[in-house]
């Protein structure tokens, strides 16, 4: 922006002074660019501090691993002697454990109950979910209520549950251990879904309104397509969860037909001697399936439980 002043002692001179005023929009541009720095490279020192913190976390993630890996090579002087590494490659606590115990009917029975398990856990959650979140029933402490359940510790109620498992008929059966886990896994199942339910904006259910859907049309064919990420991840953690369990199946298991891995690592004890080796190889063995299945899934589940957490 210039300024342009004009002086004149007679009438015919006159004198031109312009002045030169910056913008003060340039100025401010100016001002802005250069307070933005482009992001440099990090230090080396910042690297070598961030991988030496992954590095750390891995090995202490992988170490009880690791400690059974070498627990199912070691013979039972080695494990008596404390020692680190094994003396020698003893293969035989692999071959033991299949031969002297049932690994693949107990791996059987686990898979079986943590699928049972995900199936009721999901038809229950996925309703109770979608009249909380999209047809607001029940309140706003309707969700701390049914997480509150899952709060107590199961063994409170081991007696009244035992009562009404027997009183059913579903003792000793792998069918009626995944219902029972389902129904207890049920709160971790609605509140990690809420998130899932709420963040999908309610114009879609009034568009679906408008073409004529009722709500069950509407939870089956909208809701269910754009929650799909989270009914994945919610099914994998029910299923290591339920895999997992010991407590229950201990309770409702007497059979080597419906005993879990778990239970079965258990009792894998000799007449005076605990058999460490084979259980460190029936645990390893245990551990295939979950870790295949985080492996495979872990883009389902990383993905899913991302989408959840923003709204």
């Amino acid at each position: 922006m210039s300024l342009t002043l004009r002086t004149s002692d007679h009438a015919s001179d006159s004198a031109t002074v312009t002045l030169v005023v910056p913008d003060a929009r340039r100025r401010r541009r100016r001002s802005r660019t250069s307070s933005i720095s482009r992001p440099g490279r990090p230090s080396v020192l910042v690297t070598v501090v961030k991988w030496v913190v992954i590095l750390v976390a891995i090995v202490l993630a992988l170490l009880p691993v690791l400690y059974m890996v070498g627990m199912s090579f070691k013979s039972p002087d080695d494990i008596l002697s404390t020692r680190i590494l094994p003396s020698r490659l003893a293969f035989e606590n692999w071959v033991g454990a299949f031969e002297n115990w049932p690994i693949l009917t107990y791996l059987r029975n686990s898979l079986g109950a943590a699928l049972v398990a995900v199936l009721v856990s999901l038809v229950v959650s996925i309703p109770a979910n979608y009249a909380m979140a999209r047809l607001r029933a029940g309140g706003k402490q309707t969700l701390g209520l049914i997480v509150s359940a899952y709060v107590a510790p199961p063994i409170v109620a081991i007696i009244p549950l035992f009562v009404l498992v027997r009183t059913a008929g579903l003792m000793d059966s792998v069918i009626g251990l995944g219902i029972v886990e389902g129904l207890l896994l049920t709160p971790v199942a609605v509140w990690l879904l809420d998130g899932f339910f709420r963040a999908i904006p309610f114009e879609v259910d009034e568009a679906a309104q408008i073409d004529g859907c009722g709500p069950l049309r509407t939870l089956w064919a909208v809701i269910l397509p754009l929650t799909a990420p989270g009914i994945v991840a919610v099914s994998i953690i029910v299923f290591i969860l339920a895999y997992n369990d010991f407590l229950i199946p201990l309770l409702l298991t007497q059979s080597i037909d419906s005993q879990t891995l778990p239970v079965g690592i258990a009792l894998m004890q000799g007449g005076r001697e605990v058999m460490f080796g084979q259980m460190a190889a029936a645990s390893l063995a245990g551990l295939i399936p979950i870790y295949l299945l985080a492996l495979f899934l872990q883009k389902w589940l990383v993905g899913g439980l991302t989408q959840g957490s923003v709204k």
